[in-house]
């Protein structure tokens, strides 16, 4: 098997590296040190850390895949740009906000929630396309799909930058990185989970192996958790920069969200490989009760979370929004079980698809690992004991102890298959609840995220 050329350059000897590492690096290097310049006054030390481990960590992605480096310079360009048009108004404490409804490129490109409703319609149009080309058999659909989710990435990274301009613009101390409440969590795991499915599908590309048609079934859990954040920021007005209660005061909160995503994002599309490889391995199968499982975990799994509630007080079970969801989740899961022959010949081999299952389980693992013993320093900071007991931290050890139970066995009994495939899915349900269910159902510690 040949070695990508992203792979080579990342373990290149420095001294061989071509000119333009050498000028993205000098471009970040020149980037930070202004930001540090500028703004080193309204930083405390753990930021002023954060920012200086961050200039060389972006250097090494962008060194390491290729494709990050205009991904970086242009959502660099359009915050700037964003930040730009807001300050040539200002008002008591900066920029003026008001311009969002006033200024034509931020109303309808620049301001964060433009560029995250744009991040959702990409991110909807490139699943549309991903399965385009699965059912139409042509490459161009797929190609189509995959430029789509990258203009998705950029999109969401620059509401994500902007919105943390905002927040800084609407009075003292209110600021702060926009990973703090379920609508921000949501719009980093879109992206997220999109960014590492097209590093893989980049990496396998340059090794030979297209796997553009996988791309239709993790972008399926993309879009749920889009449809999602389109209901929660209309239904719950959760769009609002609101003001960090105290117990997301802390300098932990940025690094342990973000490392919990990762793990999160990467488990979500494990599960959709999952998914595609029990929808190749169920292709010629003819009893559709034994179909049955992968249709019921599939509705579960294609499009959540499914949140069977209207509104507090309302005397509807389900609102009408959830129920047409439901509908047409199940008709899509239903369609792809129907037309499984078809999508099966599609797809990569059995031993592809195990091994990016198993990729993803493993950096997910990593991260989660990290965000977890993270999470145990910020509760002692934030609550005197790095552990409670409390509902989100139980479901995150069930969470980490599935997954590490998952990479034993594959490990050390050598895992591998249908079975493989299944608890992969299924661990995808215990990961959901843990980020969402415990929300909506359990009290603790963490009910400053509850829905």
């Amino acid at each position: 098997m040949s070695v990508s050329t992203s792979s080579v350059l990342a373990v290149a000897p420095v001294s061989r590296r071509p000119v333009s590492d050498w000028l993205f690096a000098a471009l970040l290097l020149l980037v930070g040190g202004w930001a540090f310049q500028s703004f080193s006054s309204a930083m405390d030390v753990y930021e002023k850390g954060i920012l200086v481990v961050a200039v060389p960590s972006l250097i090494w992605l962008g060194w390491f895949w290729r494709p990050l480096r205009l991904l970086m310079v242009l959502a660099g360009a359009a915050t700037w740009a964003a930040a730009t048009l807001y300050l040539r108004h200002t008002d008591a404490y900066g920029a003026d906000l008001a311009q969002a409804d006033k200024v034509f490129w931020l109303k309808y490109f620049l301001s964060s929630q433009s560029a995250i409703l744009w991040m959702g319609v990409l991110f909807f149009m490139s699943t549309v396309f991903y399965w385009i080309g699965v059912v139409s058999r042509g490459e161009f659909a797929t190609r189509i799909g995959s430029r789509l989710a990258w203009s998705g990435v950029f999109m969401a990274i620059v509401g994500t930058l902007v919105r943390w301009f905002e927040s800084h613009q609407i009075g003292p101390d209110i600021g702060h990185i926009p990973v703090s409440n379920l609508y921000e969590v949501f719009v980093m795991f879109s992206w997220l989970t999109t960014a590492y499915w097209l590093y893989y599908e980049d990496r396998f590309a340059r090794q030979g192996q297209a796997l553009g048609s996988l791309g239709a079934f993790v972008m399926l859990v993309v879009s749920a958790a889009v449809g999602f954040l389109l209901w929660y920021a209309v239904d719950r007005q959760a769009s609002e920069i609101q003001p960090l209660v105290p117990a997301l005061q802390s300098w932990w909160m940025k690094v342990h969200v973000p490392a919990n995503f990762i793990g999160y994002g990467t488990f979500a599309m494990s599960a959709m490989v999952a998914f595609a490889y029990l929808v190749k391995h169920f292709a010629g199968e003819t009893n559709w009760w034994k179909l049955a499982p992968l249709w019921l975990v599939g509705v579960v799994l294609c499009f959540e979370p499914l949140v069977f509630r209207a509104k507090p007080g309302s005397a509807q079970m389900m609102s009408s929004y959830w129920a047409v969801y439901f509908g047409v989740a199940a008709l899509i899961v239903a369609g792809i079980v129907a037309a499984r022959r078809r999508i099966a010949e599609r797809l990569p081999s059995f031993e592809v698809l195990d091994d990016v299952m198993y990729k993803a389980i493993a950096v997910g693992f990593a991260f989660f690992t990290i965000a977890t013993i993270l999470g145990a320093f910020w509760a002692a900071e934030a609550w005197g004991g790095y552990w409670s007991w409390d509902p989100k931290e139980t479901w995150a050890l069930i969470v980490w102890l599935n997954y590490a139970a998952w990479l034993h066995m594959r490990l050390m009994k050598g895992l591998r298959g249908t079975f493989a495939a299944w608890w992969a899915l299924a661990g995808l349900l215990v990961t959901s609840f843990a980020f969402l269910g415990v929300n909506m159902f359990l009290s603790g510690l963490h009910s400053y995220g509850e829905l």
